[in-house]
């Protein structure tokens, strides 16, 4: 394939979207690096995410993503998963506008909630104690977080459905995305 528009591409979306999943074979379909955004933070915090949202907030974990990016944006070839809160930082989206391609993994809300439910390490879909949240609580939790999220999602240089297809067609379809744009 023909290297696309941007040497910097970003993949974003709610948790349980497919990033992880998705970005590395994007990335070997380019012959681009992969760069999984909180498996970078946990290696250099030496700490997992649940632990710095518990130990730091979010607030500062935004701030750990948006120092992440800052450094990323110079790399070329390479695919970036964000978190799934990431664009809800003003800086970070900022830095990935200005740097790269942004492609949103569309998944229906029965879909994420099924992929989520009894699900651990997440900390913007667990209980106050890092427990699971139950089945109405995890709809409830993820409905307001989508509700916030979804118009920043939406902005997104490449919109794909991620839900209704397997990985690799979610790959083909954002290959044939990137080879449309101008």
């Amino acid at each position: 394939m023909t290297a696309p528009p941007a040497l910097r591409i970003y993949i974003t979306g709610f948790m349980g979207g497919g990033k992880s999943t998705v970005g590395p074979l994007i990335a070997a379909s380019l012959g681009y690096e992969f760069v999984d955004l909180d498996s970078r933070i946990e290696a250099n915090e030496g700490k997992s995410v649940p632990e710095i949202f518990r130990e730091r907030g979010e607030q500062d974990f935004r701030s750990l993503e948006r120092h992440e990016l800052g450094l990323l944006r110079t790399r070329e070839r390479i695919v970036v998963a964000t978190g799934g809160g990431a664009l809800t930082d003003e800086g970070c989206r900022e830095i990935i506008r200005g740097s790269g391609l942004l492609v949103y993994l569309h998944v229906p809300l029965e879909i994420l909630i099924a992929r989520l439910r009894g699900r651990g390490g997440r900390p913007m879909i667990a209980a106050d104690d890092g427990t699971p949240l139950g089945d109405e609580q995890l709809r409830e939790r993820i409905i307001s977080l989508l509700r916030s999220r979804e118009p920043l999602y939406r902005q997104a240089d490449i919109v794909v459905d991620a839900g209704a297809q397997s990985p690799a067609g979610t790959v083909s379809a954002i290959l044939r995305s990137l080879g449309a744009l101008p």
